[in-house]
């Protein structure tokens, strides 16, 4: 019976790893992203050579009042080099329920934001993630966009 459960466990461990991803992480907010709260994401590469695709992912639930998402994304390079970003998603469908995936009020929903991306330069990279949503007819932007659970960034390797 105990070598049953060990196999059904290296199994399970051996299918959901994730062998394309090379970063993963998320900052969890109380259910509103604030305009002055970034969502930053720091890591180090060291490969030059290989292509990569870049995800943001967003968690959201059914306080989210809109069906579009603007996000402004910042890569800052080692090399002080800063590439930006703006960036609009669809967030519902048109009978209004949420896009993504989730069998709760959650739904996640994994953004193209670059693709076949190649670093020029080895060190630290930043990504800094703002919402950059505004009201029909309104100049300024949002100061609170209600529904964001977590912001989270993703790195995969091509294949």
């Amino acid at each position: 019976m105990f070598s049953k459960i060990a196999f059904l466990g290296i199994v399970f461990v051996l299918f959901s790893c994730d062998k394309q991803q090379i970063f993963d992480e998320y900052r969890e907010f109380d259910g509103t992203w604030k305009k002055n709260d970034k969502a930053s994401f720091t890591f180090e590469q060291k490969d030059t050579v290989s292509k990569y695709n870049f995800f943001i992912n967003i968690r959201n639930n059914n306080d989210y009042p809109y069906n579009n998402l603007f996000v402004i994304a910042k890569l800052n390079q080692p090399n002080g080099k800063i590439l930006v970003d703006t960036l609009e998603y669809q967030m519902t469908n048109p009978d209004g329920s949420l896009l993504g995936v989730g069998f709760s009020d959650i739904k996640e929903s994994k953004l193209w934001y670059k693709e076949n991306f190649s670093f020029s330069k080895m060190g630290t990279y930043t990504v800094t993630l703002e919402h950059a949503l505004r009201q029909t007819g309104k100049v300024s932007g949002l100061e609170d966009l209600e529904g964001i659970t977590e912001v989270g960034f993703r790195i995969e390797k091509t294949k």
